[in-house]
């Protein structure tokens, strides 16, 4: 079997190509199991899975636990709310103090940027991250990418625009890695204000018409806005950024041409995308969710293979 070029899972800027191939021909593998009758393989059964999730999350955090479940991975969940980082333990001597209980990987959401990297220097366990800041998601560009290739055949050549927030956005960062390794072209759209002044040196276009922006892609990757990130007011109101930046039906309609509308979650309806298209057939949204489970599933697998050997 084919691995990894990597022994942690930090950020898709440390991954190349083939690591990327990998996963997705791995995650083709597991896909096929979660959809049998018996989802369960006895892969991982000595290996222990620590969850460290220091905010708030869903998809994410049950989606990495069914994948180590499905697995037969042995799972401890540890929520920062209920721990003693409120008495103020330092985030290594929590993770130290995991680990003495003999846990072989760690998979970690953080709010700091690079916090799974400041981690993986410090402690010897495999490090998965699922999130840190603003910074990265690489779990989330991986399974986006997944779903391009399985909806239109490749990503190589297809024109993805992301719209919404990309400022404050761990999953924007971590898709233009990842679809600019996979050949794809890019674009960011949005308010001036929610875009980051260098984007472009990513090789990224930048447009801030949304309507020419959907006429360009042959898949729009919707993004909240980030309120919790931020500590001033980015845009005049939020139905202002509605009416500017929000998908609806008459928009779509307009088009003249079909495209493929994606959302990493949590969706916020009527902001930056109505019901309406969120649950229109041009919608892969829970494709997303499905196909999640067997990226996940695809990642711990291959590298739980590297703490075995």
């Amino acid at each position: 079997m084919s691995t990894l070029s990597v022994n942690h899972l930090l950020g898709i800027k440390y991954l190349n190509k083939d690591d990327i191939n990998i996963i997705f021909e791995t995650a083709d593998h597991f896909k096929s199991v979660i959809n049998r009758p018996i989802k369960k393989v006895p892969s991982l059964r000595d290996i222990t899975i620590a969850n460290l999730f220091f905010e708030n999350s869903t998809r994410t955090k049950l989606s990495f636990e069914i994948a180590e479940k499905r697995l037969s991975a042995d799972v401890i969940n540890f929520s920062a709310s209920q721990s003693s980082l409120k008495k103020g333990e330092t985030l290594i001597d929590t993770v130290n103090n995991i680990l003495s209980m003999k846990v072989d990987m760690i998979v970690m959401r953080h709010p700091n940027p690079g916090a799974a990297d400041f981690l993986q220097q410090h402690v010897n366990a495999t490090i998965i991250n699922a999130g840190d800041g603003s910074h990265e998601h690489p779990t989330q560009a991986l399974l986006d990418s997944y779903s391009i290739r399985e909806k239109l055949g490749s990503v190589n050549g297809k024109k993805v625009v992301i719209i919404g927030d990309i400022l404050h956005s761990r999953v924007a960062l971590s898709n233009i890695y990842a679809l600019k390794l996979l050949g794809a072209k890019i674009m960011v759209c949005g308010p001036q204000s929610l875009i980051p002044k260098y984007i472009s040196e990513l090789g990224v276009l930048v447009e801030n018409d949304l309507i020419k922006a959907l006429n360009w892609c042959d898949v729009a990757n919707m993004l909240r806005v980030q309120n919790e990130r931020m500590e001033i007011s980015y845009f005049p109101s939020v139905r202002e950024y509605s009416q500017q930046y929000g998908l609806t039906k008459p928009i779509i309609d307009s088009l003249n041409k079909e495209i493929i509308i994606m959302h990493p979650g949590p969706i916020n309806r009527g902001v930056e995308i109505t019901s309406e298209i969120a649950d229109s057939e041009n919608a892969i949204i829970l494709d997303q969710v499905e196909n999640g489970v067997a990226i996940r599933m695809a990642i711990i697998y291959l590298l739980a293979s590297k703490i075995k050997s």
